[in-house]
């Protein structure tokens, strides 16, 4: 590839605000009549890091939620990280690293069965993650209520550092590392979240008898006597699902 696209491609990278994907990059090279594969692309952004590597570059590009960013090497994290001490947000609490973990392995997966993993209730912490934009509604499930669906956003992987989801600890390997190692500010709580995520106690496969106990025809016959207007009824239905599953919760 000619130096001019290659010149090109680094500096759009190095321009985006965002992620770029080789195929933003070669939609701009296309336009200005500049013909490069997405694969050749790739090998160009290749030979870039190489050439970095070779002069000793702060930086290098890397490939993060299905695009490209250029990124500065670890070992200058310290000094960034001071430069951006007063800018940098409000840290997650270990009750929201918790729900946010659940949600990353077990997406797409509603609020109540986030509840039944993790024991206690999880409005605020689901909203949090809303606001921060760690999560977003991603549908509605098939079950009575259609209750919400949660997964985790593009910004997740991003502030992880990850290029996808497949990217993600396998969760039998964290829990491997929780067990035989003395991991500093990990309690036996967190020790047991883990457990019942990879020992199968606690999945979303079991949390569906949950709303499957409540047959449709009930759920109809109480709408019926509660005389609801035809427009409340998916808000009603969600309401009894979760009353009944309070009920079965402390039972």
């Amino acid at each position: 590839m000619n130096i001019e696209i290659k010149n090109i491609v680094e500096s759009l990278i190095f321009a985006s605000e965002e992620e770029i994907t080789s195929k933003q990059i070669k939609e701009v090279l296309d336009g200005f009549g500049q013909k490069a594969s997405v694969n050749e692309i790739d090998k160009t952004i290749d030979i870039l890091n190489k050439e970095f590597a070779e002069n000793n570059k702060p930086y290098s590009i890397i490939k993060i939620a299905g695009g490209y960013q250029f990124s500065t090497r670890k070992e200058f994290s310290f000094y960034i990280g001071k430069l951006f001490t007063e800018k940098q947000k409000k840290k997650l609490s270990v009750s929201a690293i918790e729900t946010l973990a659940v949600i990353a392995y077990k997406q797409p997966i509603t609020r109540s069965e986030i509840e039944f993993v993790r024991g206690v209730n999880v409005d605020y912490i689901v909203n949090s993650l809303l606001e921060r934009d760690l999560i977003t509604i991603s549908g509605r499930a098939d079950s009575p209520g259609r209750p919400i669906l949660y997964s985790t956003t593009k910004n997740f992987l991003k502030i992880l550092g990850l290029n996808s989801l497949e990217d993600l600890p396998k969760l039998k390997e964290i829990n491997d590392i929780l067990k035989n190692e003395n991991v500093e500010g990990i309690t036996e709580a967190d020790i047991e979240l883990f457990n019942s995520m990879t020992n199968g106690q606690q999945t979303t496969e079991q949390i569906e008898f949950i709303p499957n106990e409540f047959k449709e025809n009930e759920i109809n016959q109480e709408i019926e006597n509660r005389e609801i207007e035809p427009e409340d009824i998916e808000k009603v239905e969600t309401e009894i699902i979760s009353e009944r599953e309070d009920e079965n919760l402390n039972d």
